[in-house]
């Protein structure tokens, strides 16, 4: 093989490479979220999904969590987006351990 023919072969090879490096072009899009929903009792029930509306209307189905199933209808009020499910997990672990003063707070600043 001729140095040409290595070099044509490279060059295709990174041109079909089907990612492009960090920090070069558009973001990912975000597809990671958590959510905050309020029960019929007026607590606010916190999750991890990839899609919180269709979530939500898991939860109001009967399907959703078990403490939300006594506790409805239920009402998405809150969401934040996240780039990685780990940074969203993390996230729901910390909100789960606000009192309910504070998860309310974060619900009256949203935009949602």
């Amino acid at each position: 093989m001729t140095s040409d023919k290595r070099r044509d072969k490279h060059c295709l090879s990174a041109a079909a490479a089907p990612d492009s490096p960090p920090g070069s072009g558009d973001p990912p899009a975000v597809s990671y979220y958590v959510y905050l929903v309020r029960c019929c009792d007026g607590s606010l029930y916190c999750g991890y999904s990839t899609d919180p509306v269709r979530r939500a209307a898991v939860h109001n189905s009967g399907k959703g969590a078990k403490y939300t199933r006594s506790r409805l209808p239920v009402e998405l009020v809150w969401t934040e987006a996240h780039p990685t499910r780990q940074a969203a997990l993390s996230r729901e672990w910390h909100l789960k351990r606000l009192t309910h003063a504070e998860k309310e707070a974060l619900v009256r600043q949203s935009t949602l």
